[in-house]
């Protein structure tokens, strides 16, 4: 009689469990999915065998169009094409500016040589970024001459993009780094400065954290300590401390794992300040594989309306597009 009671019990449980975290009884947190574009509107690569010290640019695939990743030109017309955000990378400067560049030295995209962040601005901006871009094993360099002038600093960013969304990745673990990128953050206007995200190395991004606590960033700390904590108590639907107002991405293979993933998952976050994109298999190590496939697409909740990382914003765009017309005949 007592087991039964336990059972009896125990189900009871399950059962409250089950229904708190269920997405049959909730409506989409929002209208359509919000698309975060990588780099902005950049050159596609072949990523077989890529390691942190490959360079992309003697790799890529045969141009459709000539817009250079992390150039204004390219930010412009991924929000043209319907991107809600652009991320873009940063170096700090010798002269005491921020340039915006992905690569650590120089050398694979340009026709300069050295460590980016031991460069003026000045001398960074007379370099050609589209120098070292080939698709067929350096027997033709399509965009080179097309680059020059084209790295801006963030301050240029800033003043072409006032009213746009905008994620910006430290490329260093420099807590120094942070602590500046947190004073010129400062200077911005309320209103502009919300639309700011930034993620990167876990020491600036603990500067940023404590010097602008209401900015949404993100580290591999940041993101270890809210699945963990949200994995042991986020059944019950409370939000840890951990995945509030914070930046998350979620790996198309961890996502199902989560409580109430998506729309309970995503509506709990987003009450709490944070955003959430979804993103490519998790495979141990890279964190920032975006959704660049329509079968990468189709492997999201068909009614899904979260964030998504993409560096095929061409393709992704459409995707979603289509299924707007799709829901909206429906």
């Amino acid at each position: 009689m007592r087991i039964g009671k336990v059972f009896g019990f125990a189900a009871v449980v399950a059962a409250a469990i089950y229904l708190n975290n269920a997405n049959f009884f909730a409506q989409p947190p929002a209208e359509r999915p919000s698309i975060l574009a990588h780099r902005g509107l950049a050159q596609t690569y072949d990523k077989t065998g890529l390691t942190a010290e490959t360079c992309t640019a003697t790799r890529i695939h045969p141009p459709v169009h000539e817009y250079l990743e992390n150039t204004i030109p390219s930010m412009r017309a991924a929000f043209d094409l319907g991107a809600d955000v652009v991320e873009l990378d940063i170096h700090p400067t010798t002269d005491g500016h921020f340039a915006v560049f992905h690569d650590w030295t120089v050398d694979c995209r340009t026709e300069g040589h050295g460590v980016t962040r031991e460069h003026t601005l000045d001398q960074l901006k007379a370099l050609d970024v589209g120098y070292g871009y080939t698709a067929d094993g350096g027997k033709t360099f399509p965009l080179r001459g097309k680059g020059v002038g084209l790295l801006p600093s963030l301050d240029e960013v800033f003043d072409a993009f006032p009213d746009k969304r905008l994620l910006i990745n430290i490329k260093s673990n420099d807590p120094n780094e942070g602590y500046l990128l947190a004073v010129r953050l400062a200077q911005l206007p309320g209103e502009q400065l919300s639309r700011i995200m930034v993620y990167g190395g876990d020491e600036p991004i603990a500067v940023l954290r404590q010097k602008l606590p209401a900015l949404r960033v993100m580290s591999r700390r940041t993101l270890k300590d809210c699945f963990i904590r949200y994995a042991l108590i986020g059944w019950s639907g409370f939000v840890p401390e951990a995945c509030r107002h914070t930046l998350l991405l979620v790996p198309t293979n961890i996502g199902p794992w989560l409580w109430g993933w998506p729309h309970v998952f995503q509506r709990r976050l987003q009450n709490h300040g944070s955003e959430i994109y979804a993103v490519g298999p998790y495979d141990g190590r890279d964190f920032s594989t975006g959704i660049n496939s329509a079968e990468e697409f189709e492997r999201l909740p068909q009614d899904y309306v979260g964030g998504i990382w993409t560096d095929r914003l061409d393709v992704i765009a459409e995707l979603v597009r289509k299924r707007e017309r799709r829901d909206g005949a429906n």
